[in-house]
């Protein structure tokens, strides 16, 4: 049986060098939507702390201001210690 032409050592790494690049593209991609991804489930999460600490605030009849208020309140007590 005829078989093709034999590859030179310099062909070969090129081609391995080929295969390389193209899976070290693959990976890039792959970790870019990752970080796409974690982003994505960081500001969910944040949407649910938020939500969470509004329920807090309805049960106890409390608005944004009334925070606000002791929040500042409670600034104002450390900085006169």
């Amino acid at each position: 049986m005829a078989r093709g032409v034999r590859k030179t050592p310099l062909e070969k790494l090129q081609m391995e060098l080929a295969e390389v690049q193209e899976s070290i593209a693959q990976y890039e991609n792959c970790l870019e939507t990752m970080r796409e991804k974690e982003k994505s489930i960081q500001s969910q999460i944040e949407l649910e702390e938020f939500k969470e600490f509004k329920s807090m605030l309805d049960d106890q009849g409390m608005t944004m201001e009334d925070i606000k208020e002791l929040v500042f309140t409670q600034k104002e007590i450390q900085q006169s210690a």
